[in-house]
């Protein structure tokens, strides 16, 4: 048994912090200071991001594959340090080509870090039937993107873009000091078949190659904004706040959406909330380009915050209910075709948007991926209304 399973919960929440929220999504917030530093065009800065989403495609192929069963909690912290170099490095180069490998190498991290916390905190929600506390876990992504997006605009008038990556990198180090003493795997711990989860309806194993192609095009379609939305603040004239303001109000969206979407998951169904927060997320993609205001920016913020990782706390949760026998495997599928999308998505995105000088063409692209995915999952919703069947439950 778990003795302190609140202590274990944070110390999830913290791993997903610093390799997530931090690790990862930090860079959009830096963005426009290292491009005003450094002279970034758009399409170099869609490189840059491409790098780390190529690594984190490559680090979820990896943790998927690699048998890393008996080790995770090891390779969980072998990979948190790595992210915590990466992170301080970025502050102590303006090379761009170890820019470059920089974020390549904090984006494989980023992806075991993320699939291995997944799989262990999941599995140990599951065998003491806490698996509510999903949301709490999927929701450190938010926090990490709201307190260090809080921290960025202090750090970058106190010592520049390139303290603000080194401020981060101590962040990150405590909290991983936490996750180093609460997140750890015990080996008598088995999953619970009795679980109430299990007896949730969810589609069979053959309809899971529509779950990995919409996951895929939402990679591709919501990391445009992901990428590029405090820019486009940035460069919008009517926007009037700090445009770092726009990422915080994407970590506030994110911090409760993995609880709300998981509730309305359990009383409506997986399939139904994917495809809904999925048509939401596109609107919210689009909206600049329809109504261009300081609040539209700023409503854009919320709506992608509160589907970006709600979508994935569904994606991951539905998946493993169809296949618990092998949660790491996969999650670990399911992240590396999530990858595939992010990795192309700001290349295309930088691209458009350094030749068309604006930012609509790609943004209204994006929408229409994440539209298409949602479509696509429309197919499973049969399988939720059907009557729970043997062929339906998780064994």
């Amino acid at each position: 048994m778990i003795k302190y399973p609140i202590l274990f919960l944070i110390g999830g929440i913290f791993s997903l912090m610093v390799a997530m929220g931090i690790g990862r999504f930090a860079y959009t917030p830096i963005l426009p200071l290292m491009q005003n530093a450094l002279h970034f065009t758009d399409a170099l800065a869609g490189y840059l991001a491409s790098s780390n989403y190529t690594g984190y495609f490559i680090g979820a192929i990896l943790a998927g594959v690699l048998p890393l069963k008996k080790n995770k909690v090891f390779y969980l912290r072998a990979s948190l340090l790595a992210s915590i170099l990466t992170t301080l490095c970025m502050g102590l180069s303006h090379s761009y080509i170890l820019m470059l490998v920089l974020r390549f190498v904090s984006g494989v991290v980023s992806a075991f870090i993320f699939v291995l916390a997944s799989s262990i905190v999941l599995d140990k929600l599951s065998a003491t039937g806490k698996t509510n506390w999903s949301g709490l876990f999927y929701s450190g992504v938010g926090f990490g993107i709201f307190f260090s997006t809080l921290l960025i605009p202090s750090l970058n008038n106190l010592f520049g873009w390139e303290g603000v990556w080194v401020g981060l990198a101590i962040v990150s180090l405590i909290l991983a000091i936490f996750v180093w003493l609460w997140l750890k795997e015990s080996s008598n711990i088995t999953l619970n078949k009795d679980e109430p989860l299990n007896e949730i309806k969810v589609p069979p194993l053959k309809w899971l190659p529509y779950l990995i192609i919409a996951y895929g095009l939402e990679g591709l379609g919501y990391i445009v904004t992901g990428t590029f939305i405090v820019s486009i603040a940035e460069n919008t004239p009517v926007f009037k706040m700090d445009s770092s303001f726009v990422w915080i109000v994407v970590g506030l969206g994110a911090i409760p959406s993995c609880i709300i979407w998981s509730t309305l998951a359990k009383k409506c169904g997986f399939v139904k909330s994917l495809v809904f927060s999925m048509l939401l997320q596109a609107i919210g993609i689009a909206l600049p380009v329809i109504w261009l205001s300081q609040t539209s920016l700023i409503l854009s913020a919320l709506l992608f915050g509160a589907t970006f990782m709600g979508i994935t706390t569904l994606a991951t949760t539905l998946a493993r209910q169809m296949n618990p026998s092998n949660s790491s495997q996969i999650i670990g599928y399911l992240t590396a075709i999530y990858a595939i999308g992010q990795l192309i998505g700001p290349t295309i995105a930088g691209v458009l948007s350094s030749y068309t000088q604006s930012y609509n063409t790609s943004l209204l692209g994006a929408a229409c991926v994440v539209l298409i995915g949602g479509l696509l999952l429309i197919s499973g919703v049969k399988y939720e209304r059907m009557p729970l069947t043997k062929s339906l439950t998780i064994k």
